[in-house]
Formats: structure tokens, C-alpha cells, sequence
């Protein structure tokens, strides 16, 4: 370890011979008896708190990494080295300081899949952050009990990405999930009734610019398939409607419109549902369309 030292004018009270401050440690010493002159000095090394670079903003670092919701201890946990512990009663101690207990092993293995499935959806630091809230009230109010870990936690990331209108859907979440649908759907309802949640749908037109880019369509198509959606939903109750589905069914009528070469077939394959379902939701949106032109 390489100490820095700092020269100073004043000079040893014992034997008048020059003294240095050591900042590793804070303490003035004598270069000739090494009599300790003064100790706990203040750092002045990180004064000020303005940062103009990267560089910068590290030196003057006082802490370690933040506080973060995303990690089961909220990053606050210490570890204890056992490699350099002699005595046996400590190191047992210490052995049994590594042990967790079941609400951090809870969270450590809902955080880990939440991490994983957000990782594979590019979910958002709030969308992970709510989700972890909302699984925390849960093992909370003791609903964890003979239900699935993963279950939940999938349940929970959906909520939130509907709470927070990111579009992801049901059925994305189910595909990264690994756990049964059925067992995750059951935990939504769980979810959404034991905590008194108000259930948020999914905009359609806000998965729209997703998947024109997916299947390399244009703006003009994109703003276009957005603005005819728009005036269906307000003109049109979609209840019981797969979002998807209107989705492909405006993106399918818009391409027609401009002469867009693109097949049902692959508008069907990107966004998940079936041609038929494109095919129902296409004529509705062409029925509403001819109405809208007649009236």
C-alpha cells in the first residue's frame, strides 16, 4: 500500500525534529522518534461537493454503492472476512453470520427472477423498483403461504408494468416466466383482491409503435395505425378484446391502405395472435372506418 504524506512546518514537541502528516491514517507524525503529535485529522482531500467529469465525481466520493430497493438487504449488509480469524468461537461466529434467514432468502429469490425477467423485457428501473414494493406488501400481509415464489413475482411485474403504462403484455411476462400460466394468473387475481389494487388495461395504441418497428414499417404507417386505433376505442367498446389483436388488425389495414407489402402472416408471427383473430379485428376496423366516411 503506497501512503501519501504531507510536509509540514511545525515542528516535534519532544525532540524538535520535523513532522509529517500520514492521510491514510490522519495522524501527524515525528520523522525522528515517531511520536504521534496528533490523530483523526480531518480529510480535506474530497472538500467540495461540485463535479465537472466522471474523474471527478469518483475522487470526491465519500460512500460506496447507493441504498437500492433491488437488492434483498437494501445494500446494507456486512460480510465478515473468516480467512484471517484465529480463534475458533469467532470463526464459528462468523461462519454462522452467512446464514440467511427466510424472509432474505425470500427476497433474494424474487429479486433474482425479477431481475432475470426484466432483463430479458428491458423493463425499466421504476417498473423493477414498484414490483418489488408490491411484492414486499405481499410477503408482508403473509400471502406467500403455499403459493408459488416465481408465481408471484411474475404477478407482480405485471402489475406494474401496467401501472406504470409500459407496454408489456400478459402474455410476454407468462413466456419468460418460469412457472406455470395458470399458476400466475392465479396469483394476479390474488394479487389484485388481497391488496385492494385498481386494475389499469393496457392501452393498445401504446404497443403500436413496438411492433411497426419490429416488422420495419414506417412512421407513416405507425401514426397512421395509432390514429385509426384511437378513434375506434373512443367510438367502439373493446371489452374482452385481446389488445393484440387490435393492434394487428389496424397495422394489417393501415399497410393496405399505403400499398405496404406486408402478409398477415408475419404481422401474426411478430405480435402473437392467430390470422384469424387479425382477419376479425381487421374487418371491424374497416367496418368503423366506411361509417366514419358515410356519416
Amino acid at each position: 500500500m503506497v501512503v501519501e504524506i504531507d510536509a509540514i512546518s511545525n515542528l516535534c514537541p519532544e525532540c524538535g525534529g520535523s513532522t509529517v502528516i500520514i492521510q491514510e491514517r490522519g495522524e501527524t507524525v515525528c520523522q525522528q522518534c515517531g511520536l504521534v503529535v496528533g490523530e483523526r485529522g480531518l480529510d480535506v482531500t474530497h472538500s467540495g461537493i461540485r463535479a465537472y467529469s466522471k474523474h471527478e465525481k469518483d475522487r470526491k466520493e465519500r460512500t460506496g454503492s447507493p441504498m437500492s430497493i433491488l437488492m434483498p438487504d437494501i445494500g446494507l449488509s456486512t460480510v465478515i472476512d473468516r480467512t484471517k480469524i484465529k480463534n475458533p468461537d469467532l470463526r464459528r461466529a462468523a461462519k454462522w453470520n452467512t446464514h440467511l434467514s427466510w424472509e432474505k432468502r425470500n427476497m433474494l429469490m424474487a429479486i433474482t427472477e425479477l431481475k432475470r425477467i426484466g432483463g430479458n423485457l428491458n423493463f425499466p428501473e421504476r417498473v423493477k423498483k414498484s414490483a418489488v414494493r408490491l411484492y414486499k406488501e405481499v410477503f408482508k400481509r403473509q400471502l406467500l403461504r403455499g403459493r408459488s415464489i416465481n408465481g408471484m413475482v411474475a404477478a407482480c411485474a405485471y402489475y406494474a408494468c401496467k401501472d406504470e403504462k409500459v407496454p408489456i403484455t400478459l402474455q410476454e411476462i407468462l413466456e419468460e416466466a418460469s412457472i406455470n400460466d395458470n399458476i400466475v394468473k392465479k396469483c394476479y387475481k390474488i394479487l389484485v383482491r388481497e391488496l385492494n389494487l385498481k386494475i389499469s388495461h393496457i392501452d393498445p395504441v401504446t404497443l403500436i409503435p413496438r411492433y411497426c418497428a419490429d416488422l420495419n414499417l414506417g412512421i407513416e404507417v405507425e401514426k397512421e395505425a395509432m390514429r385509426v386505433l384511437h378513434n375506434f376505442i373512443v367510438r367502439t367498446s373493446i371489452s374482452g378484446k385481446d389488445p393484440k389483436g387490435l393492434c394487428a388488425g389496424a397495422i394489417y389495414l393501415v399497410s393496405k391502405l399505403r400499398n405496404v407489402k406486408v402478409s398477415q402472416k408475419d404481422i401474426s408471427h411478430i405480435i402473437g395472435v392467430t390470422e384469424v383473430t387479425l382477419r376479425s379485428r381487421y374487418k371491424e376496423l374497416l367496418k368503423s372506418i366506411s361509417l366514419n366516411f358515410n356519416t
